[in-house]
Formats: C-alpha cells, structure tokens, sequence
C-alpha cells in the first residue's frame, strides 16, 4: 500500500513544481559515467594463474590507468560458473551481498587443457564444460563440447571504479567535475543531495550469450514477458521503489529486484545472475536482422548466428556474476534454486482465497465479512487488516476502541479453520512514550543518518525511524516482536504481511531512503539499498518459525523482495489500478516472477486503486483464481467490493470460481512441493515446458500451470470468444472449464 493522493498513472509522477518524482537513466551519474566513459582494455595477466581447490585466480591489468583487479572462476558441479573481480588491493573491502547464497556451492578442480601466451583454457569434471581467459583483450567465454555458449566482457565493458579516501583525493575531486552532479563525490536529484562516503564505486560488464535471441527476468517490471531490446529506450532499472500506479510497459524500477536473466533457444536454456544490491541497470541488445546488420547484395550476405549482449551496470559493490549451463529450462530453475533456496513450501491455507481491504473498520466488520461468505457459499481462507488495526499507527499494537478483543476475534476465526493477517511495516513511529520505540533505539536497532544521528524520514505514522534488518541482532530483536507474549493479542493463528519495505519514505528522494544513510557495520544504504526488505521478510519469517517453536509453516507477503526472497513467503504486484490494462500485465509480471525464482505470487484482484465495473472484477476473479497467490485487496478510497456486492449474476460467477479454484487446491499444493523441491515455478511460461517450439517463446498472455493445465485469461471487455494457442504438435487438449 502506498500514500494515497488523486493518482497519475504514470511511473514518473511530476511533483507541484513539474519535476519527475523518480529518476531515469539520465539522471544517474554512475550510469552516465559507464555508457560515456573511456573504453577501457584490461589484460589478464596469464602468468599469474593460481589454481585452488576453488577453481583459478588470475590477476587483471588496465595499462592506462594502472588499475589492478584480481579474477577467480569457481565451476560448481551443478553446471554453473562463478564469476567474482575485486580489487587486488583495495584501500578497505568493497560490500558483498550476505544472505541471499544459501551456502557454499560444490566446487570443481579445474585442470589446463590447453595454454599458450594468448589464453589459456581449463576444463572440469568430465571435460563437457570448459572456460577460457584470453590475455588481450581480456575476455573470459564459457564452452561446452567446444560450443561457446557465453563471453564475459566480450565487448570490453568491463568496469570498476576503486575506493578513494576523500582526505586523500581532494585533488583528484576538483580536477573531476561533472555537469550534471557537481562532483564525484556528491550528486544531487531535486532537492536531494548525495555524498558518498568513498567516492565513485561503481561496477559493471557485458556478457554476450550467444545463439540466443529470446531473454527473460530481472522483475519487478509493469512490462512483457520477453525483454526488450533497450538501445532506443531506458535500460531496465533494478531499484526497489513505492511507485504508486505505475506506469505499464516500463522498464523502470518498482518494488522487488532480481538480478537473474534467462536465456532460451530450442536447444538450450541459460542463466545469467548478477549478485549486486545496489542501484543496477541493465541494457538487452539483440543481435541485428539480416537487413539492419549488411547492406551488400543478398548473394555476398551471409547469415549471423543470433546473439543477444547484456551490459550491467551497478553503483557499488563487486562483480559476482554466475552463469547457469542448463541446458534444460527444469535444469536451471534447479541450479538457481540451489544458489539462493528453494520456495518455502505455503502452509496449505495460504493457497485458498484471501479478502483484504485497507481498512476494515472494526472488529464487528472484519465478522461481518466473515459471516458474508458463509451467508453466500464463497469459501475463503483469510481475511487481513491494514494500518488503521493499530493504535496510531504502532505496529504490534491493536486500536482498543476498535479491536478491543483481537485474540477473541482470531479465536472466533479459526472456529471455522480460518486465520487473520496483520501489517508490519518496517518504519517505527517517533515515540518516546511508546516502550517499542524505545526499546529499538537504545538497542541500537535503527539505521543512521551520514552524519551519525537515528535516521528520521515521514511515513504513516508521521516521524519515523527505520529498522536496520542488515544487523543479525536487530533482526532476532525484531523476530522476538512476534513472541505471544510481547505480541499483546496474537494468537498462533495470525500471520503477517511486510509492507512499504522497499523501505518508503514519504520525504525522502525517490519516496525512499536517501543512499547515504549509515547501517550497520558502516555501510552505506547505495550499497545494500535493494536487500532491505529482503532482510525485513527473513526476520518476520524467523519470527514466526520461533513462534511455534519451528512446528508450524509460517505465511508472510511482502511486497518488496530479492533475490532468494522465495525462502520466505509470498511476494504480489504492488499498487496496482483497475482497469484491463492492469488485468493484461498482470500474467506477464507474474511469469516473470516465476522464470526469476519466485514463484508464490500474485496480483490484487480488481486492482487496488479505483473501482472496477462488474465484468472487469468477474473477469480478474477468473484469472486470478489461476495464478498463485490469490487475494482480493482495494484501498479505503474506493468502494467496498465484497463478492456479494454486484447482484446475484456476479455473485455467482465469484462463487464458481473461487469454488473450481478449491477444486484444484491438491493440485497447486503438490505444484507447491514440486517447487519446494526441485526449483521448478507452477506457474510456468509455455517454453518451458515446449522448449524446442519457438511458437511459444513470445507468448505471454497464456501460460501452463504446472505440466498438465493450460490458461488463458479473458482480459479484453465484452469478449465472447477468445483464441487459445496450443502447443504440442499432435497433443490432445482437453477443455477443463470455459469462462467466456
């Protein structure tokens, strides 16, 4: 949920004064600075080849600038390679992404195969798969049975600005002045001015994945399935963000991140996952057509392999890149999953129907609602509470006046095997009379100004200070929050949803918290800005895994997430607007999260701002019954929508849904399993599982669940028929249910 106010629906919402709320490409120093930026020529020096029982090492040198790195190649024995560049000798350690690896991977030994003064190629375990490090230009390309599947810094993009010490570099800030920002040391959006603490420090490179001319992942984007190409157009930002009614077919940042793109042609499926927290873009260049790349007479052109390059660009941090080899699309969801976890596999409740409202007012309505479903057969698993649940806005409270019995209310609920969800949002209102308050700031537990005060910055409650979720400590404080006994008024059977944890800042630049705030351990939040509610998640999660003593399976939603976010709960599409437009992107955003690792989610029903006519929520009930995470939610600024509300025609049509939805619950819990197990999403593009059909690798408007069902949702108004691909030359498809 984010601030409410007469919306445009745009991504770039001007503020009174006409300038952009959020940044583009443009408006991005380190970006500008890499895309205009010399061409550097690093070489790797082969003589400084090191093998470990972690693979190799060898030393990197760009003979302008003098600039030293240090290269190490890590094969696991799941079919991946791990790309890691630092500094060779960097003046302190440079931020690397905690948490999100779920443990040391298998490694390999790496053996030379061949080596000569121009490069030196190693290979592993069976010898399917080598890589070979070329010395000049430096170049690293991935082989497998002599087929180079990818080149890393093909381009020679490679880059990575050192750490400076400002009291030593005061020279070089005056001599390096930017137009734009003033200084490399300081930049400035709006009114908003950013220092940082160690100078410029930002990373990136290219790969070049060959033979591929299809790419997936890297949500949270309002756009398609398949990326596109971004020469003429902003790259893709990943940059966790409260955008209100955002803007659709953009490539700008929204709620979550994850680093992890897709590759897939007929005969093979790769990935490409950049471990990187910090702002990061992302530019896709396909190789050209025929016609665009050669105008000679047809008789002299000769047709290119198809190839797509994909440069990526980050503020801070280290280069850690990891190439999955597949090669099949069930292989790679494995290897991913064993990189950064496996789905938690939902409490079976969780896959049924949720009803959700900001707000419901009181006690007597959340029973009221309640008693509506019974009255109207609709069955329903969940029903959940906003902000105003709370006393003034403190989360872990509960209003007296208007929820004056909250564990009577849960008991009454879970009478009918049904269970309540609560709002924790990761701001803590300025208190000094609130024991909470007080006890997170003498513990510590709040992040820091750049001038070391308790960061302060506006959100629901007024004047808040933020959770620093990077500190283990502040984390387990946090997790002992949800204890019965601090908890006054939760029972076993509340659960709970993460919001505005991207985190939102009402007054911040972006609506988010300024890059140069301190967190734990002296890192800046450039560095670590898109883990944050990756890091809130985790600590709800622990939370609730404490509560009962790790015998029950807990259910969170958050609506910011990372990579490895999965581990946790569920994730949804944010603050989305009612209308066919919104319904339409909905199933491509949703694929996108299941080709990138997160595969419990969902979109609002009806749309969370403005009201739906009586087709449009009828029509997004359908689709949405046959997407993962199933849950009707509007904010308090439109009319109530309870299924009942329409008549008795769109009654019924609900009802019928919701119920074939119930219907095929065994079904989405063993899809659950499988994905619990093996990596593999129930919601599934149709490539994946028709890889060798290219008809289906554009397609995005219908999808498999699982491997035996196939959907596609009406998302046209007064649509009486409606065309459905199927793939599978001489399958047999058997019509399950029609809603047209």
């Amino acid at each position: 949920m984010a601030e409410v106010s007469p919306p445009a629906v745009t991504s770039v919402v001007p503020d009174d004064e006409g300038q952009a709320k959020f940044k583009k490409s443009e408006h991005v120093a380190f970006y500008r600075r890499q895309m205009q930026g010399p061409n550097l020529q690093y070489r790797a020096l082969l003589d400084t080849m090191v093998l470990t029982e972690k693979g190799a090492r060898f030393e990197l040198l760009e003979s302008y600038t003098q600039t030293e790195l240090l290269l190490s190649v890590t094969p696991c024995k799941d079919d991946t390679v791990r790309i890691l560049i630092d500094e060779l000798h960097p003046i302190k350690p440079r931020y690397r992404v905690p948490d999100v690896m779920t443990g040391e991977p298998q490694c390999e030994q790496l053996r030379v195969v061949r080596q000569s003064q121009h490069s030196v190629t190693l290979s592993w375990s069976s010898g399917r798969h080598q890589v070979c490090v070329w010395h000049s230009p430096f170049r690293l390309e991935i082989l497998c049975e002599d087929e180079v599947l990818a080149t890393f810094n093909s381009r020679g993009k490679l880059w990575m600005e050192l750490l400076q010490d400002r009291a030593r570099d005061t020279s070089q800030e005056s001599e390096l002045q930017n137009n734009h920002t003033g200084s490399l040391w300081k930049e400035t959006f709006r009114q908003f001015e950013d220092v940082k603490a160690n100078g410029p420090c930002s990373v990136g490179s290219d790969l070049c994945l060959h033979g591929f001319s299809h790419v997936y992942g890297l949500p949270e984007h309002a756009d398609g399935l398949q990326l596109k190409d971004t020469r003429a157009a902003e790259p893709y930002r990943l940059y966790n963000l409260d955008v209100f009614a955002y803007e659709l077919h953009s490539r700008l940042g929204l709620y979550g991140s994850v680093p992890l793109l897709v590759a897939h042609k007929p005969d093979r499926t790769l990935g490409v996952f950049w471990l990187n927290a910090s702002e990061t873009f992302v530019n896709v260049y396909y190789s050209p057509s025929d016609q665009q790349e050669d105008q000679s007479p047809l008789v002299k052109r000769r047709r290119k392999q198809p190839q797509t390059d994909v440069r990526w660009l980050s503020e801070g941090g280290v280069i850690d890149c990891t190439v999955l080899l597949g090669p099949s699309p069930q292989q790679l969801f494995s290897q991913y999953a064993q990189l950064t976890g496996y789905q938690a596999l939902p409490p079976l409740f969780s896959l049924g129907y949720h009803q959700c409202r900001w707000n419901y007012d009181d006690e007597a309505d959340v029973k009221a609602v309640d008693d509506g479903f019974d009255l109207h057969d609709i069955p329903y698993d969940v029903i959940w509470l906003d902000i105003e649940h709370t006393d003034g806005k403190r989360y872990f409270t509960w209003d007296s006046a208007l929820f004056p019995d909250p564990a009577g209310l849960q008991r009454h609920l879970e009478k009918k095997k049904r269970k309540l969800v609560v709002i924790s949002d990761p701001h803590i209102k300025v208190d000094p009379d609130w024991s909470l308050y007080c006890e997170a700031r003498d513990g510590g537990h709040f992040i820091k100004s750049r001038e070391g005060e308790i960061y302060q910055g506006s959100c629901w409650p007024g004047e808040s200070c933020y959770l620093d979720f990077s500190n283990p400590v502040t984390r387990a404080w946090y997790s002992r929050c949800f204890s019965l006994d601090k908890y006054k008024g939760s029972t076993p059977s509340l659960f709970v949803w993460n919001d505005m944890n991207e985190p939102s800042v009402f007054d911040g630049p972006e609506q988010t918290m300024p890059k140069d705030a301190v967190h734990h351990g002296g890192w800046e939040h450039r560095e670590l800005h898109n883990l944050y509610g990756f890091h809130q998640h985790m600590a709800t999660f622990e939370g609730l895994i404490t509560r009962s003593g790790g015998s029950e399976r807990p259910f969170i939603l958050s609506r910011s997430f990372f990579a490895g976010s999965q581990r946790f709960g569920a994730v949804w599409t944010g603050d989305n607007v009612a209308s066919w437009e919104y319904l339409k992107i909905s199933i491509p955003m949703l694929l996108s999260l299941s080709v990138a690792g997160l595969p419990f989610c969902g979109a609002d029903v009806g749309g969370f701002v403005q009201d739906p006519d009586p087709e449009l929520l009828v029509r997004w009930y359908q689709a949405a019954a046959l997407q993962p995470f199933f849950r009707g939610h509007s904010a308090k600024v439109t009319k109530r929508r309870e299924p009942w509300l329409f008549g008795e025609e769109v009654t019924t049509a609900i009802r019928t849904v919701v119920e074939q939805r119930y219907c095929l619950l065994p079904y989405w819990y063993t899809l659950f399993h499988q994905a619990h197990t093996s990596g593999l999403p129930p919601l599934r593009p149709l490539w994946v599982e028709f890889p060798s059909e290219q008809g289906t690798f554009t397609v995005d408007h219908q999808y498999m669940i699982g491997g035996a069902l196939l959907a596609c949702p009406v998302t046209e108004p007064g649509a009486k028929d409606i065309k459905v691909f199927l793939p599978g030359p001489g399958l047999v498809w058997c019509p399950l249910c029609s809603r047209v």
